[in-house]
């Protein structure tokens, strides 16, 4: 059985440029996102209610309900950053952005929300060729705890690629016993 600290080294070894936190790899706590508005909690409902369509494939559907909810609550960074999910899902990623910014506009610096809306944010740039925004949105959800936009950065990285690789073969060569 292996220690949360020995894990953390194994990852460092075969992940040597992803982000870590000062004292090794340390779990990040978010906060929950606070909105002080009187329509709050029914737009988390309706939030709700829209994430069952979006998961039952009702995209348009989906984006209608999480229009309610931002309009019963246009302070909800969540409700921002789950129709902009819907609106990935319909192919419309200039959308997509609107939202997410408004998302990451809304939410606190250190929430749950802010680290999904980077992660969509950075997802969205990379899917556009623009590597460099993608980066330091992915380096953003990464200092947030996000182990994808972690895998991200690493990815890329063309060095941490090549390093990985070549630790891959040598576990390889390791494991079937060959010595070329």
């Amino acid at each position: 059985m292996t220690t949360s600290h020995d894990r953390a080294v194994l990852n460092q070894i075969l992940n040597p440029l992803m982000p870590t936190g000062d004292s090794g790899v340390g779990e990040v706590h978010l906060e929950a996102d606070n909105v002080d508005h009187p329509g709050y909690v029914l737009s988390s409902q309706l939030e709700r209610e829209a994430v069952l369509l979006a998961e039952g494939m009702k995209v348009a559907d989906a984006i209608e309900k999480f229009s309610e909810a931002i309009q019963v609550c246009p302070l909800n960074p969540s409700a921002f950053n789950n129709r902009a999910q819907a609106y990935r899902l319909q192919n419309s990623p200039e959308k997509a952005l609107e939202d997410l910014n408004e998302a990451l506009r809304l939410a606190g610096p250190k929430t749950k929300t802010a680290c999904q809306a980077y992660v969509q944010r950075a997802s969205i740039y990379r899917l556009q060729g623009d590597d460099e925004k993608a980066r330091a949105d992915f380096a953003s959800a990464a200092e947030l705890g996000s182990s994808f936009a972690k895998m991200q950065l690493v990815a890329l990285n063309p060095y941490a690629a090549m390093c990985n690789k070549m630790l891959a073969e040598v576990f390889d060569k390791v494991k079937t016993g060959k010595d070329e």
